[in-house]
């Protein structure tokens, strides 16, 4: 059952489906969860989606560009005139508030050949798979502050925004785009919860951690109640001790002969 669910999500994955669209696609739950995050989106890479585009003893790389969707149409091109992708940074567009920003770059996938589905079992090798499979954009923390950096920048993405992706099909030889994907559909970070709006009615708690409250409580309850017993005991028991001491000393005292007085 399990190899059936992660097919079935390779297989959308790499947009082998029948109802495929060209355009960037959210990772699947199954391999992402927790996505989007505050400050990152995990996408699907786009197997198949050039091959049409690619030709032997050609070499390609792909772009993904990042912007807000508060970012005008106009300013969502990502060439220039001669047909050049922009090498806009995060930066110069105010993270995405001003058009897009390039925040990666990564070969085209093999579509032909992708990773086994076999060492998604591996726990030694599922992450290199999902590397291979997906990409974090917002994953980079450090590139901003690092004077050094020279890589494309991938800086986290603001809560609680909304964001589009694409991506551009690049001839390295000729430095020029061959092809493109559509904009994502909106994409849109989670929000910050304030302490005091975080819901912690029961209610709302998963049946294992009542299970786990309800159990701790009765713990709780049970050695309390244990070390009252004991408590109580113990001051029982010095009050009978205390009570059976004075008994045998006015026993004992009762006994001694009285001293006589003589008369003279």
């Amino acid at each position: 059952m399990c190899s059936h669910w992660v097919l079935l999500a390779f297989c959308c994955l790499g947009q082998l489906c029948a109802d495929q669209s060209l355009k960037p696609q959210i990772a699947a739950p199954q391999l992402a969860s927790n996505n989007p995050t505050l400050t990152t989106v995990a996408l699907e890479k786009p197997f198949c989606m050039f091959d049409s585009s690619l030709h032997p003893n050609k070499s390609y790389i792909i772009y993904l560009y990042t912007m807000k969707e508060s970012a005008s149409a106009i300013s969502s091109l990502v060439t220039d005139n001669s047909s050049k992708p922009l090498d806009s940074t995060f930066q110069q567009t105010s993270g995405g508030q001003l058009g897009p920003y390039k925040a990666a770059l990564f070969n085209v996938p093999n579509c032909a050949s992708p990773p086994k589905l076999a060492d998604v079992g591996d726990v030694n090798k599922v992450s290199d798979v999902l590397k291979q499979y997906l990409f974090r954009v917002g994953d980079d923390g450090t590139c901003l502050y690092d004077p050094n950096f020279l890589a494309v920048c991938n800086p986290p993405l603001a809560p609680d925004t909304t964001y589009r992706f694409k991506y551009v099909l690049l001839d390295s030889t000729e430095g020029i785009m061959k092809d493109q994907t559509l904009w994502s559909d909106p994409i849109k970070t989670r929000k910050v919860k304030l302490p005091l709006k975080i819901d912690t009615w029961p209610g709302r708690r998963s049946g294992d951690m009542i299970v786990i409250t309800s159990i701790l409580s009765v713990l709780v309850f049970l050695l309390l109640a244990g070390f009252l017993a004991s408590v109580s005991s113990a001051v029982m028991g010095s009050e009978d001790s205390s009570a059976e001491t004075r008994s045998v000393s006015q026993t004992t005292q009762q006994s001694e002969p009285r001293p006589q007085l003589s008369s003279e």
